[in-house]
């Protein structure tokens, strides 16, 4: 089965333009302005007896109020039991003791409100009519959560599925090792959360781990929104006044691992990979209350921190590597990291670790440019104030004052520190904390076709796998029985779907199937072939037509969006011999190579040759084809079989992942009718 997705975005752009008087002129850059004055108002403040502090924005401009609650607890560990704390988080906010799951929630929809909770905080808002009830709603969910076995066990089986989502994740993969390998396993920031660690938690211990942590001791809420301090102040000492402080229980924050002694690559292999991710990271000592902080702000700005960066003008719009290249930097009084890469295509992989360091170096040994310098400023000058219309901000800057131990004029001398920044700063500050001589690339891709070059970069290369275990080197040549060959292939493919009795007997075969194009839009996708070298197939979504196919035995067309094209001889050959039920069955006549044995998501595969931009694969233990590759100047596009199921006799597989770019979609079979619901007028 053979299906190619060109879907297209559609970007609308609007374009504002502003009048001006013929007098100006225009071949002068206007002369900036001075900074603005930064005047920010400090919010009122009250601490309850049990401990937990209360900052109040008053903000009369919409009916609306939000409370924020943090519980600044210091990170933790909880080893083996990895994922309670999710646990809790999930089972917090879904009614209480006093108020059923869903008596609570549908109060909270009555309302036209939301309440959110997680294991260190919680959200709320509403209109300011309902502000008293919303935060008594709040309050009880905090103080008398309504946790039972039941609702444990659901969110369990949940986070467990989740896992298992992203087994196959690269993305996921690689912020797991990455933190793993920068902080350690044993760090709060480096553990992560396995379906081991899931099953080890008992309900017990999230009651436990609620009782110990999610207590006021350490508590802040942070009331925004059209109230009158004095009303809400007496409203929270009501409510959350009958919080108990716990007993504080004092714990160290491991220290995290070193940096790494010398640059290197750190490998992750994922035989499923259709694009690396590759993120060069080192360990940083930056708080925002130290000297250089503004500095670094805008040292990585330039770096990787918009569209103009160095990163992204280099490996996006230079070289096509990526669809994005940026950096970013921690600042934590506990533990952060640098971090700068990019998800790139498989065969320019080694050449995405070169460039990456390339900018690195040349922001450390050459001096920025003044224009560029200028715009990263002005970048953080015009988002600083305009933040400043929202009164969510005044109330973000306080608490921060709070936490990060800042001084009290750290928000009002902000700019003047951004527009303080020197070249010298930058270049400073770059080799200071952008540390490659001492960071790690953590690349995690499909090794088979991306490691020879990597080899050949001359960086060091250490091999992991998927949970940061240190590993072999891969190994890739697997060996060959002697006797097989690609018809022996193509005829274990066949008795294994059914034998070539069952299959000379099927006329034709209808499937439709769908695919999630997006949260709540469904792409539907409608397939028949005939055994008289007929084809149709239609990728539709949201009503319309995306992608059509049409081969029958006058000629070929295929129509996108509206757009006709006939196919050329050499298409409408190719096309022929898939249109097909069963290709394999013409395979047979030769026209097909045995290549190799290669890992396919942890499956042994026959690689099977069909001229030389397509290549099929076959499982060495079920005979069952799990795969097709097809290469084009543009880049590969694959498609992933599984799930076969039994239909009159002959197995089809039920779940097919098609790549569209950097992403994929899964279509799952609805129906299969073989010898049903097909004519000749499909295929006009």
């Amino acid at each position: 089965m053979k299906m190619k997705l060109n879907i297209s975005v559609l970007i609308v752009a609007f374009l504002m333009s502003v009048g001006v008087s013929a007098q100006v002129d225009r071949s002068k850059m206007p002369e900036p302005g001075p900074a603005p004055k930064i005047s920010l108002e400090k919010p009122n403040e009250f601490t309850l007896k049990n401990g937990m502090t209360v900052l109040v924005v008053e903000n009369h401009k919409l009916p609306r109020v939000s409370y924020s609650l943090t519980i600044d607890n210091k990170p933790m560990t909880v080893g083996e039991k990895a994922g309670v704390e999710s646990l809790l988080g999930s089972m917090l906010g879904n009614g209480t003791t006093n108020i059923p799951k869903d008596e609570f929630n549908e109060e909270v929809d009555f309302l036209g409100a939301n309440i959110n909770f997680g294991f260190s905080g919680a959200f709320a808002g509403s209109l300011s009519k309902y502000s008293d009830r919303i935060l008594e709603l709040m309050a009880d969910a905090a103080i008398n959560p309504l946790l039972t076995e039941e609702e444990f066990e659901k969110e369990k089986e949940k986070l467990i599925e989740g896992l298992k989502s992203n087994e196959k994740s690269v993305d996921a993969v690689a912020g797991r090792v990455g933190s793993a390998l920068a902080y350690g396993k044993k760090h709060p920031y480096g553990e992560f959360t396995t379906e081991e660690t899931v099953n080890n938690v008992s309900f017990g211990d999230v009651v436990a781990f609620y009782e110990t942590y999610f207590n006021p001791n350490n508590a802040y809420l942070v009331v925004v929104g059209d109230v009158d301090f004095k009303d809400v102040q007496k409203q929270i000492k009501k409510h959350f006044g009958k919080w108990e402080k716990s007993v504080n229980i004092d714990y160290n924050v491991p220290e995290e691992a070193p940096n790494a002694q010398y640059t290197q690559i750190n490998f992750v292999d994922m035989p499923n990979a259709v694009q690396s991710n590759i993120s060069l990271t080192n360990n940083v000592d930056l708080e925002m209350k130290d000297d250089d902080y503004h500095s670094v702000l805008i040292a990585n700005k330039i770096l990787g921190g918009g569209f103009n960066s160095y990163l992204n003008m280099n490996l996006r719009e230079e070289h096509g590597y990526t669809y994005g290249a940026r950096s970013s930097i921690g600042t934590d009084k506990y533990a952060a990291r640098f971090r700068a890469g990019a998800a790139v295509r498989n065969m320019v992989t080694d050449s995405a670790v070169v460039q990456t360091l390339k900018e690195i170096n040349r922001i450390k040994t050459e001096p920025v440019e003044q224009d560029m310098l200028k715009n990263a400023k002005a970048k953080y000058v015009g988002d600083f104030v305009l933040a400043l219309e929202s009164p969510q901000t005044i109330a973000r800057y306080a608490l921060n004052i709070k936490l990060n131990d800042l001084p009290d004029d750290f928000y009002t001398t902000y700019l003047q520190k951004i527009n303080a920044v020197t070249t010298d700063d930058v270049k400073r500050v770059a080799n200071k904390y952008f540390k490659t001589e001492n960071a790690r690339f953590v690349v995690v891709g499909k090794g088979s076709e991306v490691l020879e070059n990597l080899e050949k970069t001359g960086i060091p290369i250490k091999y992991y796998d998927a949970y940061a275990n240190e590993t072999k080197k891969p190994e890739y040549e697997i060996e060959m029985p002697a006797d097989m060959d690609a018809t022996k292939v193509m005829q274990a493919y066949i008795d294994a779907i059914g034998g070539k009795d069952a299959l000379d007997k099927v006329n034709s075969v209808y499937m439709t199937a769908e695919a999630e194009l997006q949260p709540g839009v469904m792409m539907n996708l409608e397939m028949k072939k005939t055994s008289k070298n007929q084809s149709m197939s239609e990728v539709t979504a949201m009503g319309q037509s995306f992608v059509k196919s049409v081969v029958s035995p006058e000629g070929g067309y295929i129509v996108q969006q509206g757009q006709r094209k006939d196919m050329t001889d050499e298409e409408l050959k190719e096309a022929k011999v898939e249109s097909s039920p069963f290709p394999e069955v013409n395979y047979l006549n030769g026209g097909v190579t045995l290549e190799k044995i290669e890992n396919v998501d942890g499956e042994n595969a026959y690689k099977i040759n069909v001229g030389e931009n397509k290549s099929l694969y076959y499982s060495v233990e079920t005979g069952l084809k799990i795969k097709q590759v097809e290469s084009s100047p543009a880049g590969s596009q694959s498609v992933f079989y599984s799930e076969y199921k039994d239909v009159g006799g002959i197995k089809f597989p039920f779940k097919i992942g098609q790549t569209a770019g950097p992403r994929r979609f899964d279509f799952i079979v609805k129906s299969v009718k073989v010898n049903e619901g097909v004519s000749d007028a499909d295929f006009d």
